[in-house]
């Protein structure tokens, strides 16, 4: 219902001003997203370690535990979540922001909303850290579909070493 009022307005898409990237280009730089968004939260979980934050999220553990009983719930985990994330926290808030401020306040504003929708405070900075490449990816290519692509696969990663963690165990 939420694309079909999207779709009657056609300049809710038009954000940015120039040209967008292709969507071959897209679609590399959602792939690479995905390296800077593991990059990013390595960097994040050691500085958490160093604040003595332990690791492991309270959100992505309560996911797992529904999708381990009903796995149809891979779907909304692995692509309609980010599809809708990114509709609202990049295309919505970050978009909305960039039109009057540069794209760091947008950027740190639009993540640390990002960040405490997901209702683990003690990773806030996981998740803001994220929420910022997001909205990076969506700035350098002028399209949604990057950040989607870049959440996808990180949310398809994470889900599937959380489905068989007990499979790499050593």
């Amino acid at each position: 219902m939420s694309f079909i009022l999207i779709s009657r307005n056609k300049q809710f898409w038009d954000v940015f001003k120039g040209e967008k990237a292709s969507i071959g280009a897209s679609i590399g730089w959602g792939i690479i997203g995905f390296f800077l968004v593991f990059l990013g939260q390595t960097i994040g979980a050691y500085i958490e370690l160093a604040l003595g934050i332990d690791m492991g999220s309270e959100n992505t553990e309560a996911i797992m535990s529904v999708t381990k009983v009903a796995p149809i719930m891979i779907i909304a985990t692995v692509f309609l979540g980010p599809v809708l994330e990114e509709l609202v926290f990049r295309r919505v808030i970050f978009g909305s922001i960039i039109q009057n401020y540069n794209f760091w306040i947008a950027s740190i504003i639009s993540a640390i909303v990002f960040a405490a929708i997901h209702m683990d405070f003690t990773h806030i900075l996981l998740y803001t850290i994220c929420g910022m490449i997001f909205a990076f990816l969506y700035h350098k290519t002028k399209r949604l579909l990057t950040p989607i692509i870049a959440h996808v696969l990180l949310n398809g990663f994470v889900t599937f070493i959380q489905m068989n963690a007990d499979k790499f165990q050593i």
